[in-house]
């Protein structure tokens, strides 16, 4: 059964931008193709919550090929979309610009939905476990209000 998402979005200004694109990839170190957040809308450092966002465009680089005739968000994108907000928010909190962070595992991934060309894919991360050399983060991924995503990332500083 899904979870509730993790914030009302009702609730919440997502007009905001809190970082932009290049403000979230001058701490990251994905790029090009892979620098996958258009920004970041919301952060709660006591609740240990952040919102990131990503427009979906026929003209991505992976919507000829995935699926061509029907182009389909790919899961996999989700994820790193996922790991990166988390990653993000992990650096800005503990204000280690100089690691590399890395994958460390994920638990139970769902995918509850498709996502295609002309959506805004809204990110939401909670912290669960923030320690010196690794952290957890749930993470939803939503389109319209509607659950179509859904993890643990579990990173580590490499």
């Amino acid at each position: 059964m899904p979870a509730a998402p993790l914030l009302d979005l009702a609730q919440l200004d997502l007009s905001r931008t809190v970082a932009t694109h290049a403000e979230i990839y001058r701490l990251l170190k994905q790029s090009g193709r892979f620098a996958l957040l258009d920004g970041i809308a919301h952060v709660d450092r006591e609740a240990g919550t952040a919102i990131g966002w990503k427009d979906i465009r026929a003209d991505d680089w992976w919507a000829a090929d995935h699926i061509p005739g029907r182009p389909l968000f790919p899961g996999a994108l989700m994820i790193e979309a996922s790991a990166q907000l988390a990653s993000w928010d992990y650096i800005t909190r503990t204000q280690d610009f100089t690691s590399f962070l890395g994958f460390a595992g994920l638990n139970d991934t769902r995918f509850r939905g498709i996502v295609e060309p002309g959506a805004r894919m809204h990110f939401l991360s909670q912290s669960v476990r923030i320690r010196s050399r690794m952290f957890v983060y749930q993470v939803q991924g939503l389109v319209g209000g509607d659950l179509v995503f859904e993890t643990e990332v579990v990173g580590t500083v490499l």
